[in-house]
């Protein structure tokens, strides 16, 4: 490559950031259906929940909280993950990475990148220079340190640690920003295993007990820009099954969950030619008349089959998406990503349903929201609407049924950094901040804050929802909420 080249592709690269900055999975996207988890103890299988929709069923979950309220137990929780914890059996399970020496720290908000690029631009510095400071202040290299990568086990009545296991030693491969985590995959159980999933690294299978049954490593492809890694695996019937949308080679594979082995593997290219070819959404196994896979990648949402074969796609979702797609009363609702649609799809398509221009409806998308779709969070569906919050605090509801919004809303003026999603039980949603407050709100046609529950620490993980608790994840800790009495 000639130095004008070379100089015209540093530069595209600073230009891209003040538009792509950060895409990665912080715990964003996952999963998927009902799983069938054994056993008498109320489950929590997976990020978001056993419907990928995380809604409260219990009476008794409280709905008002603190670092002392109606906290049954704390437990710290040593390096840093953004997964989110697993319940099965009476134990939770969570991942996190350690490192050795200094690790650059998380910082509120999305644009602080950006903003630091725009500072150096306005300096005078060249797109080189400017990418240089960037990349030493906030992004992370496998060069810079040396990782330690755990699994434990924690015992749900208690906090207790019953286990943990380090099942990688040695550099990533490949960096992080410095909002991600080097543990922002969540993993996944069918109640008899615990599968571990570390993107362009591996898969790993565990026991309850923590022992290792076993391991199936995997290329490491670039991440654009060094962000980080954040889809999370899912289990669809006897399959492991990731999805790794990267700058090489994007694919789909699944895995046997009894013995690792690579069962298929389909290559994509999505948004090809284009700049910046990752995504950071976990996949969706839509369980109806069929079975199906749905992923959401750059530009494209694809379903497939479970032999890998592509059965449908849609076009018109964000070039570096992050909301996991879910289903809800029939319908399959797509976050499209920030600045882009919200969608909802009916079961049996075939071929591609994208729309035209203009149309906000076709023969299988029952309805679309122009421009309704958030950059970090995912929606959730609860009493018929689906409630969408913007990483900046604007809340909107929609009728799940004819996307009819009802309403769109600023939470709070204190409420202006979101990566965690919303969630939702006793007629109550909840917002958990960035720093740490959770805002709660009355579910309905008409907006109303009911009152902020402060935990003060800074909190990028989705909780479990099980039984009569709440496993809320925060930088430092590990919390148990449930209500005395």
């Amino acid at each position: 490559m000639n130095k004008t080249n070379s100089r015209l592709e540093t530069n595209r690269k600073v230009n891209h950031l003040f538009v792509h900055l950060f895409r990665a999975g912080l715990m964003c996207a996952l999963l998927s259906v009902p799983l069938v988890v054994h056993g008498q103890n109320p489950a929590w299988p997976q990020f978001r929940g056993p419907e990928s929709n995380p809604v409260g069923k219990h009476p008794k979950l409280a709905e008002r909280w603190s670092k002392t309220e109606n906290v049954e137990w704390s437990q710290a929780i040593p390096g840093r993950g953004w997964s989110s914890p697993i319940v099965t059996g009476g134990k939770v399970y969570v991942t996190s990475v350690t490192t050795e020496g200094h690790s650059k720290p998380p910082q509120k908000g999305t644009e602080y990148s950006n903003e630091y690029a725009a500072e150096l631009q306005k300096q005078g510095l060249s797109g080189k220079e400017i990418m240089e400071r960037v990349q030493a202040r906030d992004i992370e290299l496998p060069k810079e340190v040396k990782l330690h990568y755990f699994l434990y086990c924690l015992n749900l009545k208690s906090g207790k640690v019953e286990w943990q296991k380090e099942f990688y030693t040695g550099q990533p491969p490949g960096g992080r920003h410095r909002k991600n985590s080097f543990a922002s995959e969540s993993p996944v159980t069918d109640g008899k295993f615990i599968y571990v999933y570390v993107g362009n690294m591996g898969l790993w299978a565990f026991d309850l007990k923590g022992k290792p049954v076993w391991s199936a490593p995997l290329e490491a492809n670039p991440i654009y820009l060094d962000f980080g890694t954040g889809s999370s695996p899912v289990l669809a019937d006897n399959l492991v099954v990731v999805v790794n949308d990267n700058e090489k080679q994007q694919y789909i594979a699944a895995f046997d969950k009894k013995t690792g082995k690579q069962v298929w593997r389909t290559n994509r290219e999505l948004a090809k030619g284009q700049p910046g070819r990752s995504a950071w959404v976990t996949p969706f196994v839509w369980r109806h008349a069929r079975t199906e896979i749905v992923t959401v990648g750059p530009g494209q949402v694809v379903s497939y089959d479970l032999a890998g074969k592509e059965l449908w796609r849609m076009s018109g979702v964000s070039g570096a998406p992050v909301p996991t797609p879910f289903a809800y009363d029939g319908l399959l609702h797509i976050n499209g990503g920030r600045g882009r649609p919200l969608f909802a799809v009916r079961p049996g398509a075939t071929g591609d349903i994208s729309l035209g221009k203009d149309q906000t409806s076709n023969e299988y998308v029952v309805w679309s929201q122009p421009r309704a779709g958030t950059y970090l969070p995912s929606s959730v569906a609860y009493e018929g609407a689906v409630y969408s919050l913007t990483e900046t605090g604007i809340l909107s509801r929609f009728d799940a049924r004819t996307g009819k919004q009802t309403y769109k809303t600023r939470i709070d003026p204190a409420a202006t950094a979101f990566t965690t999603s919303p969630w939702a039980y006793n007629g109550k949603l909840f917002a958990l901040s960035e720093e740490g407050q959770t805002f709660v709100m009355g579910t309905g046609e008409e907006f109303k804050l009911l009152h902020v529950n402060a935990l003060d620490d800074f909190t990028l993980a989705s909780p479990a929802l099980v039984g009569e608790r709440l496993l809320l994840r925060t930088e430092q800790r590990l919390y148990s909420i449930r209500r005395k009495g």
